[in-house]
């Protein structure tokens, strides 16, 4: 899962840790990134041919990937080609200005005011310019989720179901300045807001929104301006699910259209198969290297034998013990590429009524019940270990280890009640939660998943010795429903991250977008506001040890390690870069070619 509240503060600011940067080569010989943003390869002539990438079986099931049940990185590896904004994440967490869309600037910094400007031969590939409405509509999904606006039927639902909650339109009131087909957008900030330079970047086409509401572009400006229920809520239903579909059903062309380097390929998707893009005639950015890019939908396990084969050219399947034996055995035919990522693991417990861990049953004295069996040093010594010698039981979850603030942060906020595992105290937990064993807990994931359901097992293992009955609840439907509705005892899944320092409040604020397990914390809330609403590093540091203190009395959930990232590709694939951010591997596949 992708974590999509909005995400930075200072231009290329690397957020800490990554990996080395490898050399790129092109078509004109060898590239030598200077920092983590693309390379420029001068001007590209679009090489004929296919390149095929699996991240895993999960299929593509959505254009629009900002809502809770499509944030998922199975569709951002797909999406990274057909949006493109005013940044994006370099291979070590930079935020790069992608200046062939636009730029922007801080014209004011006290109040702050921010000024985007698209570029005048931006259009969608339908040939609509890319404009100020656009960046109108996006700040309206995240708006009217604020207290006192329209709401669905009248309750207490938002009308957009934006993944990242309000971030936007919390910290930006007022409506965006611009004119209807205008290129300029101008944000007045009522306070400042840490991550501002990550808070805009691509955006949904709100021409397509519009005509599905039954109006034209001015008529739903004028509703957002005005709050026309009537329009915004069919605007609403259509943004929130109109863009999603079935395995197979490739949706129209004219209702998906692309402002980045591919569009799909009108005949390229086949259900449990693969999904295919092509070059976008009307892209005003420099042309993709190859013609055509497919992601094909296949299981980890079967990744290092179709790379060996050619039915794949590069993956980015899980990385086990087991996968990266058999890479190295494929010998200088394929490049292997490690290194650390800003994704972790991690456990959430569900705080809702009625579930085992929920204050009206087992509550506090259960979770810590669970903290004591949870054996996370073996998972991490068994599973972890072996593909990256360095890796630590990750005690933090919005500093990582291999970043400079997380022996401040750990110190400050964890004393190491739960690093060993202690049954007998487990035991008498138990006992003190009132409830009477064996005890059913369903540990919930996406499966099939060879390293989780492994993790589950170690967990089972343990846990059941203390009176807990652990059960598998793997499912092919845990992020497409189960994740978001809370249909789950324990949630086993990976927060995909940036290395930004506010991204993460939706996820454990009150009523926060993408808070599924309904936990509650006032001093959470305030911890995360403060951080946010706050520029200076110190407080940063600060209130990251208020949450990270909070979160651990709490037991709002358990990390346990930060992803070892493995990539591995033919080696007459060109361009290809690890990347430690969320969009992963193919976050340059535009750049990617074959050697010829």
């Amino acid at each position: 899962m992708a974590a999509t509240g909005a995400l930075l503060f200072s231009a290329c600011n690397t957020p800490g840790g990554g990996q080395a940067e490898p050399t790129e080569t092109s078509g004109s010989g060898t590239v030598e990134p200077t920092d983590g943003c693309k390379a420029d390869l001068g001007d590209v002539e679009t090489a004929e041919g296919e390149i095929k990438y699996s991240i895993g079986e999960d299929e593509w099931h959505a254009y629009n990937n900002d809502t809770g049940a499509t944030n998922s990185t199975y569709n951002t590896v797909v999406n990274t080609q057909l949006f493109s904004g005013f940044y994006y994440f370099g291979s070590d967490g930079t935020i790069c200005h992608d200046e062939n869309f636009g730029s922007y600037e801080a014209v004011s910094e006290d109040p702050l005011v921010v000024e985007y400007t698209i570029n005048e031969d931006a259009v969608w590939s339908d040939g609509e310019p890319i404009a100020y409405e656009d960046y109108l509509l996006d700040w309206a999904t995240q708006y009217f989720q604020a207290d006192g606006k329209p709401t669905v039927d009248g309750t207490e639902e938002p009308l957009f179901d934006f993944a990242g909650g309000m971030t936007l339109g919390t910290y930006v009131t007022t409506f965006p300045e611009g004119e209807v087909g205008g290129k300029t957008v101008t944000y007045n900030y009522d306070r400042v807001y840490a991550d501002w330079e990550a808070a805009v970047s691509d955006t949904m086409p709100a021409h397509i929104v519009a005509e599905k509401a039954g109006t034209d572009v001015a008529g739903l400006v004028d509703a957002i301006k005005t709050g026309n229920v009537d329009i915004l809520t069919k605007a609403a239903e259509f943004w929130n699910t109109g863009w999603a579909y079935e395995p197979g059903d490739m949706p129209p062309a004219e209702d998906v259209p692309s402002s980045g380097p591919y569009i799909l390929d009108p005949e390229g998707w086949t259900a449990g198969q693969a999904i295919s893009v092509i070059p976008n005639e009307a892209y005003w950015g420099p042309a993709p290297a190859t013609s055509k890019l497919t992601f094909r939908f296949a299981a980890p396990e079967t990744h290092v034998q179709a790379l060996s084969n050619g039915d794949l050219n590069a993956i980015e399947p899980q990385a086990t013990v087991d996968t990266v034996t058999q890479l190295e055995a494929l010998g200088d035919s394929v490049t292997v590429s490690t290194g650390q990522e800003f994704t972790w693991e991690h456990v959430d417990f569900n705080f809702a009524s009625g579930r085992p861990f929920a204050e009206d049953q087992g509550g506090l004295a259960l979770r810590e019940a669970f903290a004591l069996c949870f054996p996370r040093q073996k998972i991490v010594d068994d599973l972890i270990k072996p593909i990256n010698p360095d890796a630590v039981v990750m005690n933090a979850r919005e500093v990582f280890p291999f970043q400079d603030a997380y022996a401040d942060v750990i110190e400050a906020s964890y004393g190491g009640e739960y690093d060993e595992v202690d049954i007998e105290a487990s035991k008498a937990k138990i006992a003190e939660s009132g409830l009477t064993t064996p005890i059913d807990v369903e540990i919930s994931y996406n499966a099939p998943n060879e390293r989780r359901s492994q993790e589950v097992a170690l967990i089972k293992s343990s846990c059941d010795e203390a009176g807990f009955n652990i059960v598998d609840g793997g499912s092919e439907a845990f992020f497409d429903s189960e994740l978001s509705a809370g249909d789950w005892d324990i949630a086993l899944f990976a927060w995909a991250g940036s290395g930004l320092v506010a991204s993460g409040q939706s996820i454990y604020s009150n009523g926060g977008g993408q808070n599924y397990g309904k936990y509650e914390s006032d001093a959470v809330t305030e911890a995360w506001t403060a951080l946010a609403d706050s520029a200076d590093p110190e407080v940063h540091l600060e209130q990251q040890k208020i949450l990270e203190t909070e979160l651990w009395k709490d037991l709002h959930g358990m990390p346990i390690f930060a992803h070892p990232g493995v990539a591995a590709y033919s080696s007459e694939l060109q361009n290809v870069r690890q990347t430690v951010a969320q969009n992963g591997l193919p976050w340059n596949a535009e750049q990617w070619s074959m050697a010829s």
